[in-house]
């Protein structure tokens, strides 16, 4: 008799399934191979990337709601380089 691990799918190990370091792992490859995905894979591979990616997206913000975020990262610190950006290019 097979034994069936009901953590895998057709689509992949369940996100909620996997360690924090494989689930890490899993989104950096896919962070990694997005662009060749979306530049030269099929209609179905690009839906599987972007529903996987999804899924171990949510499963990691879950996790890690109060994860570092880099302030220049949001939209005030966008606007803070811009305007520094602006300052910079003014004349002497």
């Amino acid at each position: 008799m097979r034994y069936i691990d009901p953590h895998v799918r057709p689509e992949g190990v369940s996100p909620h399934a996997l360690g924090n370091d494989t689930l890490l792992h899993e989104l950096e490859q896919l962070h990694r191979t997005r662009h060749e995905t979306f530049l030269y894979g099929s209609d179905e591979a690009l839906k599987r990337h972007t529903l996987r990616t999804g899924q171990l997206e949510a499963e990691y913000l879950h996790r890690f709601p109060d994860r570092l975020v880099t302030a220049g990262r949001t939209r005030a610190g966008a606007r803070a380089r811009e305007a520094a950006a602006r300052v910079e290019s003014l004349p002497e």
